[in-house]
């Protein structure tokens, strides 16, 4: 049983790890892509976010 906890609670470490590696490469591709800097340009949209952590609802800017 203590094996099988271990190999879940890994399991999710690499999930996670995997979904914020997946997301920075999506939102750096996006941003360097030419459609990406000329929504940026007629729309104005440049987010200046230092961690996913800032898209947490309970902080307050």
């Amino acid at each position: 049983m203590q094996s099988i906890g271990l190999t879940i609670v890994l399991y999710i470490i690499s999930l996670f790890i995997l979904y914020i590696v997946i997301q920075t490469a999506v939102r750096k591709g996006i941003n360097s892509s030419i459609i990406g800097q000329i929504l940026e340009k007629k729309y104005g949209i440049k987010e200046d976010k230092k961690s996913f952590l800032d898209d947490d609802l309970d902080n307050d800017k």
